[in-house]
């Protein structure tokens, strides 16, 4: 699977679980880390929990190596690693807190919601 599927994947596995402000950001040539982030919230502990489960799962399902998750127990900010794309699952309440949407301005966003319900 390549890195724009796995983005694909991961932003539809949010999305399912009704993670809110679903946002994609290309970090190429900006981060070392990752191709991609995926940032978005929940509304509760459990949620963040489900929606953190669910990209897991999805990502395993299609043969992707969960390669670390962090912060799963407390729920505030889970941040999961696929290798080249890192979702970032905050509570809402640490998202606006945190707002590496600032942080991290001057990486283009990139729109794979538009294509998640056709």
């Amino acid at each position: 699977m390549d890195n724009q599927e796995l983005l694909k994947v991961t932003v539809k596995a949010a999305d399912d679980k009704r993670a809110e402000a679903i946002l994609a950001l290309n970090m190429k040539g900006i981060s070392l880390i990752a191709d991609f982030f995926v940032i978005c919230h929940g509304n509760s502990d459990k949620q963040v929990q489900a929606i953190a489960r669910e990209i897991k799962e999805k990502a395993e399902e299609n043969g992707c190596t969960v390669k670390r998750i962090e912060g799963f127990d407390e729920a505030r900010w889970i941040l999961i690693d696929l290798g080249d794309v890192v979702a970032h699952v905050f509570h809402r309440d640490e998202r606006t807190y945190y707002n590496l949407e600032r942080l991290w301005g001057d990486a283009p966003k990139v729109d794979v919601l538009s294509g998640l319900n056709s």
